[in-house]
């Protein structure tokens, strides 16, 4: 194994999955990085809505500590900053922009910054508007690892500036996701946060049909929907699942949906996390088509694409259960074979080094003199 390297993340947040999709992603690819032998420190502001559905989940791979503000995060964190290997942020911290403007000036290492967003990220930075990414920051971080691939790396390179623009997926831990034995309860499901641009989806693919469908069983589970949504009888609203019982929820289904957000479906290539965390869980997947959807999963083999109310209903009353088995069998084998945290965090170490041997990274001349005093052997300090 390589050398290992002292990793300091930024990030929205890894104590809590309430109302974001951060959070597992970044716990399945802390997950691989530590089990390559990395040493790792998660920075998350402590923001009240998370501090109140903090998830009861241990992170033994990972340091984590929250910081009040900017001021708390200089002050207590610079000198651990200064002595790492990488400092990555993450796209929707709050202050953001000047987050980012303090790791440029001070990290040492390679500067990242990973957008779990890109697609919302550029829409708002036609008009430098992106609360947390400025467009001069760019060009200045010596990897950006976007959440899409496909033509948006060539776009962040040609018109944004980006030095080395590398897809970056989300990916999904086994040993987390996984099928649990219990009786298949729900015909279609969908774990998600409420957002106006998917709603639309969700009221096609799931509630439409959920009509049509009066003795069949829906599931929608997710924080922050509005009261005013009319949800037909049938429908479980559940408002929020921390993700230990995500694999319960999803082996409660013979399908689960997934729908994508405006601006990543018109990007492609941008799957969410909730792909390879129900493929891993051994539940069939229903899902909207978008550009490059087919390079992550197979159609008809592995994942179901489709356009209509009238095709979900189709699924959901014609497919027999051993077809539905091979589906999810191919599919659950695709994401431990492809889209693993330990095959993300691969990716993720090579780009690193690749960066770091190539000179992209600031000033390292002193980057490793306090390495044993500034990232301690513990392997377990979550502070809440």
């Amino acid at each position: 194994m390589s050398d290992p390297m002292n990793i300091v993340f930024i990030g929205l947040a890894v104590s809590s999955s309430w109302g974001n999709g951060h959070a597992t992603t970044y716990r399945s690819l802390l997950k691989g990085l530590s089990g390559r032998g990395h040493r790792l420190l998660f920075l998350e502001k402590d923001q009240p809505w998370y501090a109140a559905h903090r998830d009861p989940l241990p992170l033994p791979y990972c340091e984590v500590q929250l910081y009040r503000d900017l001021t708390d995060l200089r002050t207590r964190f610079g000198s651990r900053l200064a002595a790492a290997d990488a400092v990555i942020v993450g796209s929707y911290v709050d202050d953001g922009r000047r987050v980012c403007e303090w790791v440029l000036e001070n990290a040492r290492g390679v500067r990242g910054f990973y957008d779990i967003d890109t697609p919302v990220t550029l829409s708002q930075l036609r008009d430098d508007a992106c609360p947390y990414l400025a467009l001069e920051h760019i060009p200045q971080f010596d990897v950006f690892l976007s959440f899409s691939g496909g033509g948006t790396l060539d776009r962040l390179e040609r018109v944004y500036g980006a030095k080395r623009a590398h897809a970056l997926y989300c990916s999904v831990d086994p040993e987390e996701y996984r099928p649990a034995s219990r009786l298949r309860d729900l015909d279609l499901g969908y774990l998600g946060t409420y957002s106006a641009d998917r709603q639309p989806a969700l009221q096609k693919f799931l509630m439409q049909p959920a009509v049509t469908l009066a003795s069949q069983s829906f599931a929608v589970v997710g924080a922050q929907y509005p009261d005013t949504i009319e949800w037909p009888t049938n429908v479980l609203r559940i408002g929020h699942l921390s993700p230990e019982k995500h694999a319960a929820f999803y082996s409660r289904q013979r399908f689960t949906l997934n729908v994508t957000r405006a601006d990543m479906r018109a990007a492609g290539h941008s799957p969410s996390v909730r792909l390879f965390e129900a493929a891993a869980c051994g539940t069939p997947i229903i899902s909207d088509a978008w550009p490059g959807l087919d390079e992550v999963l197979t159609p008809n083999e592995q994942i179901l694409v489709v356009d209509s109310t009238l095709e979900v209903t189709k699924i959901l009353t014609g497919m027999q259960d051993a077809q539905r088995a091979r589906i999810a069998r191919s599919a659950r084998e695709r994401a431990l074979a492809e889209h693993s945290g330990s095959h993300r965090a691969a990716e993720l170490e090579q780009i690193l080094r690749t960066a770091s041997t190539n000179g992209l990274a600031g000033e390292k001349a002193a980057r490793h003199k306090h390495t044993a005093d500034t990232f301690p052997n513990s392997r377990e300090r979550v502070s809440v």
